[in-house]
């Protein structure tokens, strides 16, 4: 099987320009291929992996991924999918934001050997450009009636679009070109909603290159859910690739809860499992769907990817300690992952349980704390505690930061020192 049919058992390509001659080009010799981001924050989120993912399968199959930055396009703004006008962000902000994402994305392409990936920024070369060269060697190629019967620049002739905008997928365009007479690049892949860009940059390489020079785009559908909810989205928010924004646990979190309706067809485009892996756990999926080997699979695999194996294994420990209840295994770090969004308290030195029970709000009244310490409802570290009069020490306190107070099977709250 070869790439476009593996990427077609997948269910990874949405359009393309021109099949066959892209077939053709990938059967002949490696071709120089590449996706963008724009940085519009200072991480990306799993909506950005899967056309980059994409790229990682052509480099597996001997190609050179270039992954473009868009430091010059993050200061105009993508109108694709907006019904207004973004915010203009300063270029400190833009610059800031590229090399936070650039770290992240160094985590998933090979930089090193034959075919290693290329990482540009578009500021380099757009950045410096005069606007009578744009207007001349640029803008002059592309036609106003051709960039009005674009869905992205359509779609907002009603609420109003800036000149800014309107240009944006020029800029983008001009990356293309760029990128084919500097590196050789023959193919741009992108989400569904960079079809109009794309081609775009079809047409200016059409134009401004001789007859008969060879391009290609090929598009990725948008990641969509079984019960028709967004993906990639939390209660708190979108998952981010930055630590610091989603913890790795969270993130190994995210996996793990996939659906058993989703979860083959995330195998599918995030992972890089072989076919035959990954029908073997789509049987699991069918016969046990209690044990939930594919979504365990699925977790792993990308969490170990984005964070790397250490982060993965915490995130294991993590896991497994809440599901045990031995959280006095855990260390204040792996705390501070596990018990992120649960309702915290900062100890004032209640010693007493039943006074800290009520001082952090676990339970309503003394009366109600008695009773409930009484019935066997409260843990402290994850051991019971039945005595009334039982006070805290030091020993309760994890590396002297944190004791853990569950009140139910699910009510945890986090004290801090």
């Amino acid at each position: 099987m070869d790439l476009l049919q593996d990427l077609a058992w997948r269910g990874i390509i949405y359009q393309q320009t021109d099949e066959e001659g892209l077939k053709d080009s990938l059967n002949k010799e490696p071709i120089s291929l590449y996706c963008g981001v724009d940085p519009t924050a200072d991480s990306m989120h799993i909506g950005h992996l899967l056309p980059f993912l994409t790229l990682r399968r052509f480099q597996q199959h001997g190609h050179r991924p270039i992954v473009l930055v868009g430091g010059a396009t993050g200061l105009i703004g993508d109108p694709s999918g907006k019904s207004e006008e973004r915010k203009l962000l300063t270029l400190e902000t833009v610059q800031d934001n590229v090399a936070g994402i650039k770290k992240q994305l160094e985590t998933i392409f090979e930089f090193e050997g034959e075919n290693g990936a290329i990482m540009v920024n578009n500021y380099d070369w757009a950045g410096s450009m005069d606007i009578v060269t744009f207007l001349r060697d640029i803008g002059k190629h592309i036609g106003v009636n051709y960039m009005l019967a674009k869905d992205t620049i359509a779609s907002r002739l009603e609420t109003g679009i800036s000149f800014t905008e309107f240009t944006y997928t020029i800029l983008q365009a001009m990356d293309f070109l760029h990128l084919y007479e500097h590196h050789n690049c023959k193919l741009q892949i992108g989400g569904s909603d960079q079809w109009g860009n794309i081609t775009s940059g079809l047409e200016l390489i059409r134009k401004v290159q001789p007859e008969g020079a060879k391009a290609y785009g090929l598009t990725i559908p948008l990641v969509t859910k079984a019960d028709g909810t967004k993906f990639g989205k939390t209660e708190s928010g979108a998952v981010w690739l930055d630590p610091e924004k989603t913890t790795p646990y969270e993130f190994y979190q995210f996996w793990i809860n996939t659906a058993d309706a989703d979860v083959v067809k995330y195998l599918k485009i995030f992972t890089f499992l072989s076919h035959e892996k990954i029908e073997l756990l789509d049987k699991a999926v069918q016969e046990e769907p209690h044990l939930r080997k594919a979504q365990k699979v699925l977790a792993e695999e990308l969490t170990r990817l984005i964070h790397g194996e250490d982060s993965l294994q915490q995130a294991i420990k993590i896991s497994q300690a809440l599901f045990s209840g031995d959280v006095r295994s855990l260390s204040a770090a792996e705390i501070e992952q596990g018990f992120k969004d649960v309702p915290a308290y900062t100890s004032q030195n209640e010693e007493n349980l039943v006074d800290l029970l009520v001082a952090a709000k676990i339970s309503p009244s003394k009366r109600q704390a008695r009773e409930d310490i009484a019935n066997g409802a409260v843990t402290v570290n994850g051991e019971k505690i039945t005595d009334a009069a039982y006070a805290l020490t030091g020993t309760d306190r994890i590396d002297g930061q944190f004791t853990i107070i569950r009140r139910g099977k699910k009510k945890y709250t986090l004290i801090k020192y």
